[in-house]
């Protein structure tokens, strides 16, 4: 049978309302504007202010970076999308795609290095320095960045052999896994069972330890005498329990369904909050929410 390949995807976006598309390129300039401005403000306050080289800040400056990857790769290109050419090329949706799942693996598993911090400060504090040295924080951080890479890298291989030759249209405003297997003519059981698997894995054992870390970490609170120790210690761990709730639950949505169960608009917006509103907040909650780092950019500022 005669097949013509994709060599390049029509990325529908939000195009099947303009009014709407027209309202949201300024939403999404300014979420674009925030994540990046915010979360390279917190980088250089980490690493100006010697007395935030500790093991939290680090990882910190960790989930930045991982934000800035994530959504320096898909609004820029969802801006020119909405008011230029929406087409992307083979080439660069897989790239695309290659960096997102990159950014995802990585901020699933640095959660849970954050949330581990997190337990040894609080229910461990005079072994603190000893479970959380140097050579561990950089030991966690190759963790997170290799294994997030051998995830990104098996997954886009598995989707490299699949061929493309219906539609180019994906129903999405991004290259993402699942809309991309609605596109495949070659049977995608492999590539779902794979996806399933790491999002078990990365999201549904990483949550599960997150929330068995901070049962121990509320436990250990209630404990604390004080009133201003509680209030301290539930202000450090409710940023973070805010943003791994928003971020864990829209992940583990997207991934845990086969893709032939995507929906286009319902999965569309659930897709907003991890890309573009949660790395936009991180450095809001971060820094709002946290007395030190304020500090540190007032210094810096002043």
């Amino acid at each position: 049978m005669n097949q013509t390949l994709v060599t390049e995807f029509l990325i529908l976006g939000f195009s099947e309302t303009p009014q709407l598309q027209m309202l949201l390129f300024p939403v999404f300039l300014l979420l674009y504007m925030v994540a990046l401005s915010g979360n390279l403000l917190i980088m250089v306050a980490i690493g100006s202010c010697p007395a935030l080289h500790t093991p939290m800040y680090f990882f910190l400056v960790n989930l930045a970076v991982v934000d800035i990857l994530c959504t320096s790769t898909i609004l820029p290109k969802l801006l020119g999308s909405m008011v230029a050419d929406r087409t992307i090329s083979y080439g660069g949706c897989i790239v695309q795609l290659f960096s997102f799942t990159w950014s995802l693996g990585a901020e699933l598993l640095l959660f849970s290095a954050m949330a581990y911090d997190r337990y040894v400060a609080i229910c461990w504090p005079l072994r603190y320095s000893t479970l959380m040295d140097s050579r561990v924080c950089r030991l966690l951080a190759v963790a997170v960045w290799t294994i997030s890479l051998a995830n990104t890298s098996v997954n886009t291989g598995l989707l490299l052999h699949l061929p493309f030759c219906h539609s180019n249209v994906v129903e999405h405003f991004f290259c993402e896994i699942p809309p991309l297997l609605k596109l495949a003519c070659a049977p995608t059981r492999l590539n779902e069972a794979m996806a399933f698997t790491a999002d078990v894995i990365l999201a549904l054992g990483n949550f599960s330890v997150i929330m068995l870390s901070y049962g121990c970490i509320i436990a250990s609170i209630l404990r604390i005498r004080s009133a201003s120790g509680k209030r301290r210690a539930f202000s450090t761990c409710s940023s973070h329990l805010l943003v791994v709730s928003l971020y864990y639950c829209t992940v583990i949505y997207t991934y845990i369904r086969p893709a032939s169960r995507y929906s286009l608009h319902k999965d569309k917006v659930v897709s907003v909050i991890y890309t573009s509103v949660a790395p936009s907040l991180n450095p809001l909650i971060y820094s709002l929410r946290n007395t030190e780092v304020k500090a540190a950019l007032r210094r810096l500022f002043s």
